[in-house]
């Protein structure tokens, strides 16, 4: 259209793609900036704590989750991720929990191996093992 303008050009992975933003649109878009090490290491902490609350109604719960997800922040799509990891021990999540928990450990697994630039792999184990440890010190605060 005449002018000139500057654009973020994204590499999405999963489809081999590129997308191309302009940089005064990344606002609208939801489009923000990864993680620093600080914000990973509050990540890590997210994972690892034992806050965790049982009683809640699917419904609620669901709703709470949804807005986290849209939030776009790690820190709460690893809060979602750690309560559905907690909650997937007590009874089996409904589909739509099952498919928000696929997409919150994706997500998280995502930022922490970009920012880290380590493989995949490695770091899905590592959340793994976070999650798992984390999971066996919320039962036994609760036997206890």
């Amino acid at each position: 259209m005449g002018r000139e303008e500057d654009f973020y050009s994204l590499h999405i992975l999963a489809n081999d793609s590129t997308v191309m933003i302009p940089v005064n649109n990344v606002d609208n878009v939801g489009l923000r900036r990864l993680s620093s090490d600080r914000d990973l290491e509050e990540l890590f902490s997210v994972l690892r704590s034992g806050n965790y609350e049982a009683g809640q109604d699917w419904k609620h719960r669901y709703k709470e989750n949804v807005e986290k997800m849209k939030s776009g922040c790690i820190l709460e799509v690893g809060s979602v991720l750690q309560s559905l990891y907690f909650l997937s021990f007590q009874k089996p999540l409904s589909f739509r929990e099952k498919k928000m928990y696929d997409r919150a450990r994706r997500l998280v697994i995502s930022e922490i191996s970009t920012v880290q630039q380590e493989p995949e792999g490695p770091v899905e184990t590592l959340v793994e093992s976070i999650l798992s440890t984390a999971y066996a010190k919320y039962t036994a605060q609760a036997v206890g």
